[in-house]
């Protein structure tokens, strides 16, 4: 058991120690008597723009481009492309032929309201009464907080802070505006200092600055309901003739799928995703664009909806209550993705929202179109291999 202690120290000290990225791989290739040439070509990054540990270099993900699709966003219109990074054979494809039908129709319609990120600081007090009078304070001196919290950025304000306890516990939730990041790493910091303020003016004592009442890089009801980061939609109205003709579907067909499938199997099953697969495109758009991969849990929330209109056209939607993406910071700045954000088009994160949220429509359009002509497995047998 010592040697094993020994033997990990040894190489954790080691790996330290390397001067650079590629003497770092070399050690590794010598430790383990494997050849890591192609992980080595793949970085093309400064690596002190790099934010990862132990460095040894770099996978690559394939990178497709669907669409054109024509989008209706908030402030213009436009026809847009969508990278996706993926290894799924037949997404791409099964995307380019959703934004295919929608351009056809007309284009979608996509929308999208800021709510922000959050983090959850959670505290101990010494019973009910203690805990009431917690919330009190904090309720009567929310400016104070916000200001505590804006001092360690510029680009941040404190929004609100929403609260809940149980017994001894006061669980916080506090809603920040982070500009065009993302910004986990900013509302950490800026929690820090409220945490800091609240421990130095009550007798309340911070048990975690992440509480999971947040909730992040999890499913949860709160954050389908409340919304989190942004809360996007996206519709469109297609003709049922352009149905036949290009996705070989009836409207009503069509619907009785949504209904079957993504409401009535979601809820057998206790769901919280009522919707083919919205994690398929948000996870491939984030991996292209160098957004924070874990998200995609949240991105998997949310409800496809679908109706048939009084002249037989298909009314199409998609809900998206908690998306969490960013132009600036993190994995944004890294050259290839930087790249195929640019593919976009997206002069600002309301936008590359509004392209995530009409690659979603697309891909359930198709999906759903293909399970309810049966010819899934069709597909997947031709492009999935």
């Amino acid at each position: 058991m010592n040697d094993l202690y020994v033997s990990h120290d040894y190489i954790a000290m080691n790996l330290r120690k390397a001067q650079n990225v590629d003497e770092r791989r070399k050690m590794i290739e010598s430790m383990s008597n494997i050849l890591l040439s192609h992980i080595g070509e793949v970085l093309v990054d400064d690596v002190k723009q790099i934010h990862c540990e132990n460095l040894v270099g770099a996978v690559s993900l394939p990178l497709g481009v669907a669409g054109p699709l024509k989008l209706k966003g908030q402030h213009h219109e436009r026809d847009v492309l969508i990278p996706l990074a993926t290894t799924e054979g037949a997404l791409v494809a099964s995307v380019s032929r959703g934004c295919k039908i929608i351009s056809l129709a007309g284009g979608a319609v996509a929308q999208t309201e800021y709510i922000g990120p959050t983090r959850g600081p959670v505290f101990e007090t010494k019973g009910i009464r203690e805990s009431q009078a917690f919330i009190a304070f904090i309720r009567k001196h929310q400016d104070q907080l916000a200001s505590c919290a804006e001092q360690t950025s510029s680009h941040l304000k404190l929004k609100e802070i929403e609260t809940r306890r149980n017994g001894k516990y006061v669980y916080t939730r506090l809603i920040f505006d982070t500009d065009e990041a993302m910004g986990m790493n900013m509302v950490t910091i800026a929690s820090d200092a409220v945490v800091s303020f609240l421990e130095r003016h009550t007798e309340a004592s911070c048990i975690a600055v992440a509480g999971n009442y947040d909730v992040d890089k999890k499913p949860a009801w709160l954050n389908f309901i409340k919304g989190r980061g942004r809360s996007c939609q996206a519709e469109v109205i297609i003709p049922q003739q352009l149905l036949k003709e290009h996705l070989k579907v009836s409207s009503r067909d069509l619907f009785k799928t949504v209904i079957a499938k993504c409401w009535g199997g979601s809820m057998m099953a206790g769901a919280m995703g009522y919707n083919a697969h919205f994690a398929n495109i948000v996870a491939a758009f984030y991996a292209a664009t160098g957004q924070d991969i874990a998200h995609v849990v949240e991105g998997s929330l949310g409800i496809t909806s679908a109706d048939v209109c009084e002249n037989g056209d298909l009314y199409f939607s998609v809900y998206l209550p908690d998306i969490m993406l960013g132009t600036v910071g993190g994995g944004t700045k890294l050259k290839t993705q930087s790249e195929a954000r640019s593919i976009t088009g997206a002069r600002n994160t309301e936008e590359l929202a509004e392209v995530l949220t009409g690659a979603v429509l697309a891909g359930e359009l198709s999906l759903l179109a293909s399970i309810t002509e049966r010819t899934l497995g069709k597909a997947h047998k031709k492009l999935g291999r």
